[in-house]
């Protein structure tokens, strides 16, 4: 079971990585402001969903963080708070255990808009944010939330069976 955990782990890297060395090239220069693509945070909440929202709590907090320091750093702390907080709320409203497609891509598109609204709190509250939230939801947390879609889509297969053979390990384990 420690390899699955460790291959999850390795697989969030991974997709830090990429979403911060590849997918920069993939958007227009006109949307490079507006399109924020968050592969590990899509695959975290995959995670809440699928494994258990304390999992995906401490992966939101601890790749939260890591986004702070590597991306962002205007407050370290507010990609790890919005990403816990939205993964552990997601995975507490919604406890399906196989969700099927489109209920998977509904939670996708609520986590992804809570986390952006978290966000827009912190940086209204801190002032670092001058424009109204409509502003802010047609500008980018819309287009945001369509990317996010699409992302969803193509790992929705993958992510769920790596998911669903980690969750039944871990009941092994816990009946053994």
């Amino acid at each position: 079971m420690r390899a699955r955990r460790s291959v999850l782990v390795l697989l969030l890297f991974l997709l830090f990585i990429l979403q911060g060395a590849v997918l920069p090239w993939l958007i227009p220069d006109s949307w490079e402001m507006r399109i924020v693509p968050d592969l590990v945070f899509i695959v975290i909440l995959f995670a809440a969903i699928y494994h258990h929202r304390h999992t995906a709590l401490l992966l939101g907090l601890s790749f939260g963080m890591l986004h702070d320091i590597v991306f962002y750093g205007r407050i370290i702390g507010a990609h790890s708070f919005a990403m816990g907080v939205s993964a552990y709320l997601i995975g507490l409203i919604f406890q399906v255990p196989r969700a099927p497609l489109p209920l998977m891509m509904t939670i996708l598109l609520l986590g992804s808009w809570l986390e952006d609204s978290i966000l827009f709190g912190i940086y209204s509250i801190f002032k670092l944010n001058r424009e109204p939230y409509n502003w802010a939801l047609m500008n980018y947390m819309l287009p945001t939330m369509l990317v996010h879609f699409a992302l969803g889509l193509l790992l929705y297969i993958p992510v769920r069976r790596q998911l669903e053979k980690l969750k039944n390990e871990t009941r092994k384990e816990e009946n053994a």
